[in-house]
């Protein structure tokens, strides 16, 4: 399949990461912004009947939602068989309801506005909440997990403690169980399991918070999908250590990190936090975070989908 695949300037290391595991070069465009900060894309190849991959994450700045719908649109434009937005991060996930009267679910906002500037096909990874796929009529959604990349590197580096079964996995609220214990499961023989209830007195805002299982004496490891404020990760490394906990560990496959996130992690008892590089690493970042890639397996989609081929074969470890 004649396939090509850009990078829109939101992430251009995880994007040459996934053009040398396809061992390809990245496509020739053009992106700019204005003097009044308007976007420009330009294709400057042959588009026509090639099936194109447009990589961009759309963290802020909303730029990168821009330049990816004028992208699409461009390549639309330029005859191209089918259109895949490669999106690491999906910016708007955690707005998927509505709360509140008069709110808008911003989620599927965005994803009417992919399908209404032509594209065919989203290719992202763990978003906040599985159901926004349902928000797409007519373009198909394919799913990748950080899991993989995560326990191979978690079995070395825990190896000690879960061979000692001094390990635990701790989910950061309820709705993140059956993550948790996806994990769980494939590092340890107990699948043991931690849960911090949260509860509120007016909605959005956590008064206390109590935990579910044992971890006395243990290593932690706090696993959710993004990493924001860490002002709710820090509270729940203070209560881990508070009931025990030996050492206390975090991993999140979004690396917001956004406000005061740095200075909150680095006053908490975490040790570290693991995130990838879903979000471009090209900032200031703590000494307690380590990024892992996922550009092998974005690549390895990539190479799949174009051969027409299973992705379920990427979302278990070696």
């Amino acid at each position: 399949m004649d396939y090509r695949i850009f990078s829109l300037g939101s992430n251009d290391a995880l994007s040459a990461k996934i053009s040398d595991r396809l061992g390809t070069a990245l496509g020739k465009i053009k992106c700019k912004a204005f003097s009044d900060g308007e976007q420009y894309v330009q294709f400057q190849e042959n588009l026509r009947g090639k099936n194109v991959f447009l990589i961009q994450s759309t963290n802020p700045p909303s730029d990168n939602w821009t330049r990816l719908f004028l992208a699409i649109d461009a390549a639309r434009g330029a005859s191209a068989k089918s259109i895949t937005a490669v999106m690491p991060y999906f910016g708007y996930a955690r707005q998927d309801r509505k709360d509140r009267p008069r709110e808008p679910i911003s989620a599927r906002v965005f994803a009417t506005m992919l399908e209404s500037v032509g594209t065919n096909h989203i290719l992202t990874m763990d978003l906040h909440n599985d159901a926004i796929g349902g928000f797409f009529r007519t373009a198909n959604v394919d799913y990748l997990y950080a899991r993989p990349v995560f326990i191979s590197h978690f079995k070395t580096i825990f190896r000690d403690a879960i061979d000692k079964d001094e390990f635990v996995v701790v989910s950061p609220d309820e709705g993140a169980v059956v993550r948790a214990q996806s994990y769980a499961k494939r590092l340890m023989r107990s699948a043991e399991l931690a849960i911090i209830h949260k509860e509120r007195d007016i909605p959005n805002q956590v008064a206390r918070m109590k935990l579910i299982g044992d971890v006395k004496g243990k290593v932690a490891l706090i696993v959710d999908d993004m990493i924001d404020t860490c002002g709710t990760i820090a509270t729940a490394a203070d209560l881990l250590v508070e009931n025990g906990a030996r050492e206390v560990y975090a991993a999140a496959t979004h690396g917001v990190l956004s406000g005061q996130a740095l200075s909150v992690l680095d006053r908490s008892p975490i040790k570290k936090v693991f995130i990838t590089d879903t979000i471009s690493g090209d900032r200031s970042l703590s000494p307690k975070i380590e990024v892992v890639s996922v550009g092998d397996i974005f690549g390895d989609a990539i190479q799949r989908i174009t051969n027409g081929e299973s992705l379920s074969a990427l979302f278990e470890a070696e």
